[in-house]
């Protein structure tokens, strides 16, 4: 024990970590530590559990990490939708210059007829005339059927709000293909428009076959004695010609649907007809208003009236044989049905209408 070196608590090579003894991490401190340095033992609380190291360091790698907020918000939102709008313009744009459609052999352009048509009237309909819809469901989803419409209003934009009508209320969102006079071909811009909405002359054999591959036909049977009567006979129905759209249903076993159009004979309050200028000019007449031809161009700007289309109920066809669309009394008998069901609803809709315009 003579020989033992004693090394005083206060030698600079402790501190200095000189000496080959390495210094000893402090792992507690106060009354938490031992005596021999390690760490005291944890209690968990009562009810509670020492959480697992492992179950921590997965918790932390698995915590998901917040995504930086997009500096665009709502308008990078916005912006993508006008970027997609741009792009399906361009595109269909592409396939007209290109002549990458399709037209059925009617020249049907469903394409154009759903982008551009349809889109120019819909603010017509919807907007100005403000049109109420009602019965829409006597219109089949699947199958052909024959709307039967009665005509009004001097210029015949009943027709066009019809379609939109029956495109944009139906579930199915059917397409509507009417039957045109022969003056509607006649005429050059509008010849081509109504080819490409669908619209087909006024004839049996092109209406039973789009009847029998399942489209949806109107035709309005007062034709010009309809569209063209004076003011003073409004809604009062002209004659339904010879019956000629029920033969065409019975031929194709599809059903007739009646409809009832309020609020067209207002657009143009026809007080007159300048007979003389309109066989100069090759039309069934020449239309005198309280605005035309006074206003001029101004004169052609319809009254915005309340409309109100309703579809009846459908009176069906495929019950009667072959033979019945060669039988004059069956299609006098139905055309009378539909005509006086027609005629029914436009004066129960008069009698529940508040105003022209409201």
């Amino acid at each position: 024990m003579a020989d033992a070196k004693v090394i005083p608590f206060d030698d600079d090579r402790s501190r200095s970590g000189g000496g080959s003894r390495p210094a000893r991490r402090r792992t507690g401190s106060g009354s938490g530590g031992r005596g021999d340095g390690s760490t005291a033992p944890v209690s968990a609380l009562p009810g509670g559990r020492l959480p697992d190291p492992s179950e921590e360091a997965a918790a932390g790698a698995q915590e998901p990490q917040e995504a930086p907020e997009s500096p665009m918000g709502e308008a990078g939102e916005a912006g993508g939708g006008w970027d997609r709008r741009i792009a399906g313009g361009l595109a269909f744009l592409r396939r007209r210059v290109t002549g990458d459609y399709e037209v059925d052999e009617f020249g049907y352009d469903k394409e154009l007829t759903d982008q551009v048509l349809m889109s120019a009237l819909r603010p017509l309909a919807d907007k100005y005339f403000r049109v109420e819809v009602k019965g829409i469901e006597n219109i089949p989803s699947e199958g052909g059927a024959l709307i039967v419409a009665n005509h009004s209003g001097t210029l015949p934009l009943d027709g066009l709000m019809l379609q939109v009508a029956v495109h944009d209320n139906h579930p199915a969102e059917r397409h509507l293909r009417l039957l045109a006079a022969d003056l509607v071909f006649q005429l050059p811009v509008v010849n081509e428009l109504a080819r490409k909405a669908g619209h087909t002359l006024a004839c049996a054999e092109d209406a039973q076959r789009l009847l029998e591959t399942g489209e949806i036909v109107g035709v309005m049977p007062e034709g010009f004695k309809g569209i063209g009567k004076p003011f003073g006979d409004r809604y009062k129905l002209q004659r339904f010609g010879r019956g000629g759209f029920v033969s065409t249903a019975l031929r194709a076993g599809t059903p007739i649907v009646p409809c009832s159009i309020v609020g067209a004979e207002e657009i143009y309050p026809m007080i007159g007809n300048a007979k003389t200028l309109a066989r100069l000019l090759g039309f069934p007449y020449f239309p005198i208003t309280p605005t035309f031809p006074w206003l001029g161009p101004l004169g052609a700007v319809p009254l915005p009236t309340k409309w109100t289309i309703q579809f009846g109920e459908p009176i069906p066809t495929d019950g009667y044989p072959p033979e019945a669309a060669d039988d004059p009394m069956l299609m006098f008998n139905l055309t009378d049905q539909v005509r006086e069901q027609i005629q029914h609803t436009l004066y129960k809709l008069l009698v529940q209408r508040r105003s022209v315009f409201f």
